[in-house]
């Protein structure tokens, strides 16, 4: 254990911008397999790739092989640090998440993970239960910091913990869900990316469909926006039941409807121009990684911040985004 005294902090970072989306009658479960065939499943989405692959069978009339059972994080026990009030599971690092607990007093707990290029991530404890936090900065070194509220904007250290990463797989920590994109699956948000992916081609085309039918489908929520503070965490759910939110309702709905169907996305946070802002970037096998441009031209997607597109034409996103040079990258999740 790592308890030290307490150490009053000043955190300096803090998340004011939310956004939400597309709603649909859920079909129940949509696989009909054994638990066997379900594992199976479950090994071969694993694999990071994002490609039909992942599905397993493809669908006898042809078209994108669908994912049926997301992958799930989980706290096994089998790797812990903590104390009385800070439980740290970090089991499954290999997998690019770690979860963490807290069951003490303090009223509003931070979560500060910084990761193996000195950037630290700062992130807010919502309740008692394990939360789920990417290890999204490759192999290397992590050191996960608990803290408690004190008082106006000042923490202590309740408790510091450093740990070693090598992940199984690069792509893991853009597959798992996690605090600013979690989904279950039972989700609407699962299930809606069951039925669209059953009308694809291929990755590609399934891309292109939940991006159309986000922007599309969701309003840009100027009230909340105008009125959301520090702390705020996307529902993907209920961004499909009120059809309108702000970027990260935005984002976090479009990473949850990728990664529930295999395919690698990270939600990044930064700067467009001079607005904090949030948007996602994808893995396809034939590309790559592809984060440059906004726009789908039949090839490629890149920098696809369905924030800015909502409502927008091609020629106006265009003007604005330019060769995506006004968006620098902070953190990605």
């Amino acid at each position: 254990m790592h308890r030290k005294l307490p150490i009053c902090v000043f955190l300096i970072f803090a998340f004011v911008f939310a956004f939400i989306g597309c709603s649909f009658q859920s079909s129940g479960s949509p696989s009909g397999k054994d638990a066997g065939e379900e594992a199976a499943d479950t090994k071969e989405a694993s694999s990071g790739i994002g490609n039909a692959k992942a599905a397993g069978k493809k669908a006898e009339a042809g078209g994108r092989a669908t994912v049926q059972t997301c992958l799930v994080p989980e706290a096994s026990g089998d790797v812990t640090y903590g104390d009385d009030t800070v439980s740290i599971d970090a089991s499954h690092t290999d997998e690019g998440y770690v979860m963490i607990r807290y069951q003490g007093g303090a009223s509003k707990v931070k979560v500060q993970i910084t990761v193996p290029d000195s950037t630290t991530y700062t992130y807010t404890l919502a309740g008692s239960s394990y939360e789920t936090f990417p290890l999204s900065e490759g192999d290397g070194s992590y050191k996960v910091d608990v803290l408690e509220h004190v008082q106006d904007d000042m923490y202590a250290l309740a408790f510091s913990q450093e740990m070693q990463v090598e992940l199984a797989d690069e792509f893991r920590p853009f597959l798992y869900p996690n605090q600013y994109a979690w989904f279950t699956r039972d989700d609407e948000t699962v299930a809606c990316g069951i039925r669209l992916s059953g009308e694809s081609a291929d990755d590609l085309d399934y891309v292109e469909r939940v991006y159309l039918y986000i922007i599309e489908n969701i309003t840009y929520d100027e009230e909340l926006a105008a009125t959301v503070t520090g702390g705020y965490l996307p529902d993907v759910d209920r961004t499909l039941k009120t059809k309108k939110g702000i970027c990260f309702d935005y984002a976090s709905l479009m990473a949850a409807m990728l990664r529930s169907q295999g395919i690698p996305t990270k939600l990044q946070i930064g700067y467009s121009g001079e607005a904090y802002h949030a948007w996602i970037s994808v893995y396809l096998t034939e590309i790559g990684w592809v984060d440059s441009i906004i726009e789908f031209d039949g090839k490629h997607w890149s920098l696809m911040d369905p924030t800015l597109a909502a409502g927008n034409s091609r020629s106006s996103l265009k003007k604005y985004i330019g060769d995506g040079k006004n968006y620098t990258v902070k953190y990605s999740y």
